[in-house]
């Protein structure tokens, strides 16, 4: 059981701070080039890195996660099907769990 779909991002825009509670996701970068970052543990900072086209990685259930596009961005995600999963800890649209 799996799930498939591609978020488009556009340049400068940004996703939810996030993590989720049981739902495990794969995200792969079809086009463009966004920053990832994750929180490995509680309480330690984000940290950032490039996240480029045919970069793939793994989101474990619980990790804290964020991508924003440096330029316009297409990722593929493919995840576990728990769809209203989501936990966000910050919002630049002001949107909510």
């Amino acid at each position: 059981r799996y799930v498939g779909k591609v978020l488009h991002v556009k340049a400068g825009h940004v996703l939810s701070l996030q993590y989720h509670n049981k739902k495990d996701e794969t995200m792969h970068v079809l086009s463009g080039e966004l920053i990832l970052r994750t929180r490995p543990g509680e309480g330690e900072v984000l940290e950032a890195r490039a996240f480029r086209a045919g970069d793939s990685v793994h989101i474990p259930a619980g990790l804290v996660h964020q991508i924003e596009a440096v330029v316009d961005s297409d990722v593929l995600e493919a995840s576990t099907p728990e769809l209203d999963d989501l936990v966000r800890l910050s919002d630049r649209y002001g949107r909510s769990s």
